[in-house]
């Protein structure tokens, strides 16, 4: 069974355009979140899923040079690029990711993809983001390669379409939901990059914990947090985009 990260990534961020090639101390957010995922234990292959618009010629460059598959597809369709991009490498489970996410814990990812497995077929799809209990940041969500496609082939919605696990999460009595939690809430932290604020903070975070031969954990980014309170305040007042 092929497992494949697909990363949606692209450089028109309404809030933060070119976000994801913003680089700290050299390396872009996306490097970072891609040395972090190539770390998986459960992950087989990583896809870059960007669009055909001119302005992400960016990341396709970025996936030549750092050895990466990149498919290219419709900007608002996303749905459909990530249906397009399971069936062109032939993946069996997807694990759906967002390029802003660069600090994301592979094992957290590990913890969520061995969840489906462990259970099925008792569930059709598996994120830790029904019931957050882990930071915004860490977010994954496995479905197979069949429930991709019959999202792609079923949703009709515009909202359904741009969030690809929309059309999942919002029709329980089709799909089978397992929800992957932890004991401790640490919803209230915010690690994605969608404003300047996160990316300060984001900063701030690598710039304290990066090292080549190391690979930090949530539990470190809680520990320095804990340490550093205030960095907290940073973002605490950005909201994330509604459905």
């Amino acid at each position: 069974m092929n497992t494949t990260a697909i990363i949606q990534a692209r450089m028109g961020s309404t809030r933060l355009p070119g976000k994801i090639l913003k680089q700290v101390n050299g390396k872009t957010l996306l490097e970072y979140q891609t040395e972090r995922v190539k770390q998986s234990n459960e992950i087989d292959q990583i896809i870059i899923a960007t669009t055909v618009k001119e302005s992400d010629e960016p990341i396709v460059d970025f996936c030549d040079a750092h050895g990466i598959a990149c498919y290219r597809g419709s900007e608002e369709d996303v749905l459909s690029r990530y249906y397009e991009a399971a069936q062109q490498f032939e993946a069996d489970i997807i694990v759906r990711l967002t390029s802003d996410c660069p600090i994301i814990d592979p094992a957290v990812m590990d913890r969520v993809v061995r969840y489906y497995k462990d259970h099925q077929p008792q569930y059709d799809y598996v994120s830790n983001t029904i019931e957050r209990t882990y930071p915004r940041g860490m977010d994954t969500e496995v479905f197979s390669y069949e429930v991709l496609k019959t999202a792609y082939e079923q949703a009709v919605f515009p909202r359904d379409r741009e969030h690809v696990t929309a059309y999942l999460y919002t029709n329980p009595e089709q799909f089978r939901i397992g929800r992957v939690k932890q004991n401790q809430d640490y919803s209230n932290y915010r690690w994605t990059v969608d404003t300047v604020e996160d990316f300060e903070l984001i900063k701030l975070i690598l710039n304290e914990l990066y090292q080549p031969d190391r690979l930090f954990s949530l539990t470190d980014v809680i520990a320095l947090l804990e340490k550093y309170p205030q960095w907290n305040q940073i973002n605490e007042h950005i909201e994330q985009k509604k459905l």
